[in-house]
């Protein structure tokens, strides 16, 4: 007892023995076990734990960004079912959507995982200040010399477009040495046509003048438009020689600045497509919402705006247009882009159009693209862009060697599915 209570007398006077000093090697073990993950703590880290850390939270950034983008992705599916209501023809068209997509889905899963997780994808990079002014980059593998560029508007209808819808094309095009912007943009009911177009607008004007820095070749910039992108990136390309010819406006970026024009699977002439959509289960209300009323289908007509004596000296700025339209697309006819090629050669445009028979709306963007190997209008947009490339062999060795990403049968499966 008397033991005990000296030893507690020591321990509360401060006059306890002090325990010895342990050895050098000890005191290492110790602070090797109990050193501080961060790096600013002034001890030795754990080995391998720093690694870890930063995977960890690398993983976690990429997790986030899937989660926000399926949650956008979902929302405007939404928003797309709620504006066009849900009857027989549309319960039919979404049964066939969802046997498209599964026959599709080999693919698909290979380009979201792409687009997710590849170094050569620059996801969201900002070019404006509205909602959804984003752009992805898509950078080719090889680094050497500025790369020629390709600024892309994606389709869905007005109503669903989206900037991811681009990771196909973007890759494709990388792997034939092409920097590739795809342009996201205001979808009703965010915006109407005449936003949809501003941001496009702004997006080309982003690309003209920044994208040196990311190693394209400013001198060698191409236009491209698909479906929907197609009719907002042609009204905004009209709308700016229009503008460099009444006003001399070149602040935000020149008409001149852009090689060639590539509009793929367009529809350029509204007057002709109201009573077609709605056919198709585009409703005219709906539509004409989207295209600020019935008074606006012309303005918003390239085909149209052409052939006003306004806008006549117009067509003279407009680069190279090259239109691109499957002879069984059921979406947009292709006599739209046959249409509005003799509109423009008439007034005395440098134009082009290729038919392919027998495509739909779909096969030039997704099933050609996932089928790997030689694609038809891939091989035209690339050989008009590297048409003064010195090193063009490179690239039609890269054609070549393009991967099949979907088995032949199921594209084909598709193909006769597709609601498109």
């Amino acid at each position: 007892m008397q033991v005990e209570l000296a030893a507690c007398t020591a321990s509360q006077s401060g006059k306890a023995e002090e325990t010895p000093p342990p050895s050098p090697a000890a005191a290492d073990a110790s602070v090797a076990e109990d050193a501080p993950f961060l790096p600013d703590g002034g001890v030795r880290r754990r080995p391998g734990c720093g690694r870890f850390a930063q995977r960890s939270g690398s993983f976690r950034r990429e997790v986030g960004r899937v989660a926000a983008e399926t949650f956008l992705l979902t929302r405007l599916t939404l928003i797309l079912l709620r504006y066009l209501g849900i009857g027989y023809r549309w319960i039919m068209q979404f049964l066939a959507l969802c046997c498209y997509t599964l026959l599709l889905m080999p693919g698909f899963i290979q380009v979201v995982y792409y687009y997710f997780f590849s170094s050569q994808v620059h996801r969201s990079v900002v070019y404006g200040d509205q909602p959804r002014n984003r752009l992805d980059l898509y950078i080719p593998t090889t680094t050497t010399g500025l790369k020629p560029v390709v600024a892309f508007v994606t389709g869905g209808a007005w109503i669903i477009g989206y900037k991811g819808w681009g990771a196909l094309l973007g890759r494709r095009l990388a792997e034939r040495g092409i920097i590739v912007a795809c342009i996201d943009y205001r979808n009703f009911p965010q915006g109407t046509i005449g936003d949809m177009v501003e941001d496009a607008s702004q997006g080309i004007s982003f690309v003209c003048n920044n994208i040196a820095s990311y190693g394209g070749d400013p001198g060698r910039i191409y236009l491209v438009g698909q479906s929907a992108g197609a009719h907002i990136a042609a009204c905004a390309l009209l709308n700016q020689a229009i503008k460099e010819c009444g006003e001399g406006d070149t602040s935000s970026w020149s008409v001149s600045q852009l090689k060639a024009y590539f509009g793929i699977s367009g529809g350029y002439n509204l007057l002709n497509l109201v009573d077609h959509f709605h056919r198709r289960g585009l409703y005219r209300s709906i539509f004409l919402s989207i295209m600020e009323g019935e008074e606006s289908l012309k303005k918003f007509s390239p085909q149209v705006m052409i052939k006003e004596s306004s806008a006549r000296p117009a067509v003279s700025l407009l680069p190279h247009i090259i239109l691109f339209h499957g002879t069984s697309d059921y979406s947009i006819p292709s006599a739209e882009s046959q249409a509005f090629v003799d509109a423009l050669q008439q007034h005395g445009a440098k134009a082009d159009l290729f038919l392919y028979e027998g495509k739909t709306h779909t096969d030039l963007f997704l099933q050609d693209p996932l089928r790997g190997g030689r694609d038809k209008m891939l091989e035209e947009i690339a050989s008009v862009i590297h048409s003064d490339d010195p090193d063009a062999s490179a690239q039609r060795l890269a054609v070549q060697q393009a991967r099949r990403l979907v088995p032949e049968f199921m594209l084909t499966l598709a193909g006769r599915v597709s609601p498109f």
